[in-house]
């Protein structure tokens, strides 16, 4: 399997960026899907996840009310957009599939960079 992010950049405090993460090569319905970011200088951390079918999409407590995932499983596509960005969202944002059977099945994409700045 391969994953692939697009979507980031620079944007100004308060600004707002659409991450994608496209998936090849996988039965993507199958994979519960999930965004990690990791800072300069700290651990890769949790962000949001969402379930490959049913349930509830998962957010880290420092996102909610700003940042939305969703999925497009015709698409093999997982979005997560991020809205009044904060500089302390500066961080390289990585997409991970997690099989939802097997957890020794999952693949990271190569992550994409995102600097909140003036």
């Amino acid at each position: 399997g391969r994953l692939v992010e697009s979507g980031g950049g620079l944007v100004q405090p308060g600004g707002s960026l659409t991450l994608s993460c496209a998936a090849s090569g996988l039965t993507f319905s199958r994979f519960v899907m999930m965004w990690y970011r990791q800072a300069a200088g700290k651990e890769r951390e949790f962000v949001a996840g969402i379930p490959d079918v049913g349930g509830s999409p998962q957010l880290v407590d420092s996102v909610k009310g700003r940042f939305t995932i969703s999925r497009d499983n015709a698409k093999n596509t997982v979005y997560l957009e991020m809205d009044n960005l904060k500089p302390e969202d500066t961080a390289i944002y990585y997409c991970h599939a997690q099989h939802r059977g097997t957890l020794t099945i999952h693949y990271w994409g190569q992550g994409t960079q995102v600097t909140v700045s003036l």
